[in-house]
């Protein structure tokens, strides 16, 4: 049981740990440099969790884990593109 609260725990931190690197990647070139920083910087703050609260690499964990991840960048993309986008709304008005 305590293990499956861990992966709860792991999960919300990947989750919103990553929404600022997906705002950060929605502002930059598609595939440049920083795209690729914004993509692969949080990965290892994730492994240090999984050894922290002792989940290891199971089979089972990776639905979790990587699907927060990737939801976590994209929600910060799109919070960036619809703030952007308000911005400009803004300043057309």
């Amino acid at each position: 049981m305590q293990e499956y609260i861990h992966l709860g725990i792991v999960t919300l931190i990947t989750f919103f740990f990553n929404m600022p690197w997906g705002y950060w990647r929605g502002s930059v070139k598609k595939f440049s440099w920083q795209w690729f920083l914004a993509v692969h910087l949080p990965i290892p703050v994730i492994i240090f969790l999984r050894y922290y609260f002792e989940l290891g690499f199971q089979l089972y964990t990776y639905p979790f884990l990587v699907g927060a991840f990737f939801l976590g960048q994209y929600v910060g993309a799109r919070y960036y593109k619809k703030r952007k986008a308000r911005a400009a709304q803004t300043e057309s008005q």
